[in-house]
């Protein structure tokens, strides 16, 4: 075994490594790293470099190009494109215009959206220590840290960030914060033998370690690589192709009809057939098509959500996915971290248990007197915090401070006081202090139980002594430390849960300290600790029952790893839950992006705000509530969108399809087609805007439903039309009629036109709320006035001929007529259908009631 005893900084020579069970460790852990005394030499640093690549992370980021050129590629761009081909081949530049147009549209607007989600690899990365101080053949240098490689010796001091995982080989002592890493909320105390992990923050002290891994082998590498691995195919998105492939199948179905029907009558039956005819038929076949399928639709359920995410920034949430909206408000289960969203992340003092002739401020006043004032320990700082008078220790002058190490676990102050007098004060860990005083033995009993009592309810407790002379040491009391819960926790939890959400912590604490919590929130005590639940040969995605079952009765989890964190998350996706995650640090990224819909709070690191798809930025969780509320009431705008432009869809490809077919009569030109579905859909997207209630459990998409009710709303829609079609094909034939308004074929197409823009905008009225049409909640007043500024529009067009045949004011009259007594029919359909529903739910949910107990 080679000699693996290294140098110093300095240059001091260290004892050589013992055999106790810590050195064999580090003995054979440097013999399988192959490494000596004076690190590596430049060119097997350069060999191993080679190897095991740079000390990094590897970043897969789509090039901004390709992402946008995806948006001109799939079966719904194509058609778009197809119709816009041949438009501009038979020179109809109206029309190729417009289709054009919808398809830049869609792409702009889909591209704006993908392009604002942030690079969650790049925030990582910027965790990683730049530079690194290293043993290059034999003599200490500074490098870039992506250059280190397994088998360098590194020095590492207070103030650094870990460049990489290191084995501890030399030194005394070095204090860690790695919350960010493994959710442990006091920094961690290192010694020789220890691991220290990459982007972990070095508080105290100094040591020199072995690099064992780089990159994304690293604790740190293997977080971000479940980062880039993590990502749930979101619920809307689901919605919006089934959506789309529903109508996809019925417009085709339709279309092979129509021009079956065409072709027969226009190229197979006549003798004069043309391919201009052809090509007539296959434009206007595609045109309806676009029209009919939802192509509009990601467009304006993103716009519909950017409008959302701006007024959950009105709440002090910002979103950077916008599908992130509907999914949150769908969440049934909300996985909290604990460290600094539960809790301030700050220790605090609870209590302070004197002994003997001492009081409550003497345990206070001497722990302070035991600590150095400039030291950023968060203890010390707790310490400092709990002084009642913080003017007290003017009185006093430090002469001499033995910091805390791992061997002693205590500080030891002597301190001289105003009159000149001097004294010594020691704190630190119970069982030190205990061996300095050596009190008797029913006094040890007692401190030993006081301590054992509050380790029971997740406190820390801090031993304080003091001293005349040095070695007669006095037991002064007990200090209990702890993090506590953040002032508004307990109220955003028990709002939460009116709101139909189940909360599990998830710490990277012990679960004593996760019960106490959660009893002080009223979050429930059945804690598991997350290594007894998720066995080393477990694997996420192929989680037994057992284990999911445990996950889903379990009220939290302690000493979780990031690791445990995205098992969790996606053992609870297993079985239908829609997730939410909140968080702060690196640990929590790959549960945050994993999650449906990630959280990260206030003070988060960069890596848990790219990851998380809604960032907090005011401290505490109540932002969370009313995101909820916000996102639900965005969710049904979404949803009575969706039911519109399903019933509009059957309403337009059936009639104009059945004319054809049974009458031989085109009811609309191309463009008025087109120019539907511009009316339509603009001015629908203040229905962001809209006035709905807050739903008061979570809701999802319910596609069985969602397709029922929308096709019952489409076929009312069809009759209205259809009728208004026969009625509009007689009165060209009556005399009678024709004395009373006069209508041509041309104008019959016009008012069809007119009363499909009516009709439609009607039938959104109706759909957006499940009470009557004139009952609250009102349409808001955008969405109403923009409605009503199409309508103008559209009667403008028809008044006075812009691209269509020009009417009669008295026809639009009757138009509106026809319609608004249709409304009526449509509410009484409509209000019969959501009672049966209703009264469905209420069956089944007593059902499920029973079954549960």
């Amino acid at each position: 075994m080679p000699d693996v005893s290294a140098k110093s900084p300095a240059g001091q020579s260290s004892p050589p490594l013992s055999l106790d069970p810590a050195q064999v460790r580090i003995s054979q852990r440097l013999e399988t790293l192959k490494t000596t005394e004076s690190g590596l030499t430049a060119a097997e640093a350069a060999q191993r470099l080679a190897e095991y690549g740079p000390n990094a992370l590897e970043d897969k980021t789509e090039s901004k190009w390709r992402r946008l050129l995806n948006y001109f590629w799939g079966p719904l761009p194509f058609l778009i494109e197809a119709a816009a081909v041949i438009s501009a081949v038979r020179r109809d530049w109206p029309d190729f215009g417009v289709v054009a147009g919808l398809l830049l549209y869609n792409a702009v607007v889909g591209f704006w959206q993908d392009n604002k989600a942030a690079n969650a690899l790049a925030a990582l990365k910027k965790n990683l220590a730049p530079r690194a101080r290293v043993m290059r053949d034999g003599a200490w240098t500074t490098i870039p840290a992506i250059e280190l490689t397994p088998g360098d010796i590194v020095s590492v001091a207070a103030g650094q960030i870990i460049p990489a995982d290191l084995l501890l080989i030399e030194g005394d002592y070095l204090s860690c914060d790695q919350a960010a890493l493994t959710g442990e909320s006091l920094p961690v105390s290192k010694k020789i033998g220890d691991d220290a992990y990459a982007g972990a923050i070095a508080k105290q002290g100094a040591m020199t370690g072995v690099v064992t891994a780089t990159g994304e082998r690293t604790f740190f590498g293997r977080t971000a690589k479940l980062v880039g691995a993590a990502g749930a195919v979101s619920h809307s998105q689901r919605a919006v192709t089934e959506v789309g492939d529903f109508l996809l199948v019925l417009a085709f179905f339709l279309a092979l009809i129509l021009v079956g029907a065409q072709l027969y009558r226009e190229v197979i039956a006549p003798d004069d057939w043309s391919w201009d005819r052809v090509g007539s038929i296959a434009q206007y076949v595609l045109v309806l098509l676009i029209a009919s399928i939802p192509v509009a639709l990601p467009a304006v359920m993103s716009v519909t959500m950017a409008i959302g995410a701006y007024a959950l920034s009105l709440q002090k949430a910002i979103v950077s996915r916008l599908n992130a909206i509907e999914e949150l408000a769908g969440v049934d289960v909300l996985c909290s971290d604990k460290t600094g969203t539960l809790t301030m992340n700050k220790l605090t003092v609870q209590s302070a248990v004197p002994y003997g002739v001492f009081k409550s401020d003497d345990v206070l006043l001497f722990a302070a007197l035991a600590t150095q004032k400039s030291s950023e320990d968060a203890i010390d700082l707790a310490v400092m915090a709990a002084l009642p008078a913080h003017d007290a220790l003017d009185a006093f002058k430090q002469k001499a401070f033995t910091p805390f190490d791992p061997v002693s676990k205590r500080t030891i102050s002597t301190v001289a006081d105003a009159s000149g007098g001097v004294r010594h004060y020691a704190k630190g860990a119970p069982q030190a202090i205990s061996a300095l005083v050596r009190p008797d033995s029913q006094t040890l009993q007692r401190y030993q139980n006081e301590v054992a009592a509050l380790a029971v309810k997740g406190q820390r407790a801090l031993g304080v002594a003091m001293s005349e002379d040095g070695a007669r040491w006095q037991l002064v009391g007990l200090i209990s430390l702890m993090d506590p819960p953040r002032a508004d926790a307990k109220a955003t939890i028990a709002e939460a849960r009116g709101l139909g959400l189940e909360v599990k912590m998830v710490t990277g604490d012990d679960v004593a300290i996760g019960d106490e919590i959660a009893a002080q929130l009223g979050m429930g005590s059945h804690l598991l600790v997350a290594s007894d639940v998720f066995k080393g040969d477990v694997k996420a995605g192929a989680l037994p029952r057992s284990v999911v079952d445990a996950v889903e009765r379990a009220d939290g989890f302690g000493r979780v790893f990031p690791e445990h964190k995205y098992e969790i998350v996606k053992a609870l996706q297993s079985v239908g839950h829609i997730v939410a995650m909140t968080g702060d640090g690196v640990n929590d990224a790959p549960a945050l992006k994993q999650a449906d819909c990630g959280i990260a709070v206030s003070g988060a690191t960069d890596a848990a705000r790219s990851a998380a798809a809604l960032i907090l930025t005011a401290p505490g969780l109540s932002t969370i509530v009313n995101a909820i509320r916000v996102s639900r009431q965005i969710f049904q705008r979404i949803e009575s969108y969706i039911y519109y432009r399903i019933a509009m869809t059957l309403d337009i490809m059936i009639v104009v399809v059945a004319s054809i077919v049974f009458f031989d009569l085109q009811p609309l030109t191309a463009i008025m087609i087109v120019a539907l579905a511009l009316l339509d859909d603009i001015p629908i997207m203040t229905i962001a805007y809209d006035n709905v209630p807050v739903a008061p459990q979570p809701v999802r998409w319910d596609m069985h439903r969602i397709f029922i009710f929308a096709s019952l709303m489409g076929l009312i829609a069809v009759a209205e039309t259809f009728g208004f079609l026969l009625i509009g094909m007689r009165w060209t034939l009556d005399a009678a009629l024709q004395t009373m308004i006069p209508i041509d074929p041309g104008q019959l197409q016009t008012l069809l036109f007119l009363q499909l823009a009516v009709g439609g905008h009607l039938l959104l009225f109706s759909v957006r709320t499940k009470k009557a049409i004139f009952a609250p909640p009102y349409p808001s007043a955008r969405l109403f006035w923009a409605i009503a500024a199409t309508q103008v529009v559209a009667v403008l067009l028809c008044l006075y001929g812009v691209g269509v045949d020009a009417v009669p004011g008295a026809a639009i009259v009757g138009v509106w007529l026809y319609c608004l007594l249709w409304v009526v029919a449509t509410e009484i359909v409509k209000m019969i259908y959501w009672r049966r529903a209703g009264r469905r739910d209420k069956n089944l949910t007593a059902s499920h009631v029973a079954l549960t107990g």
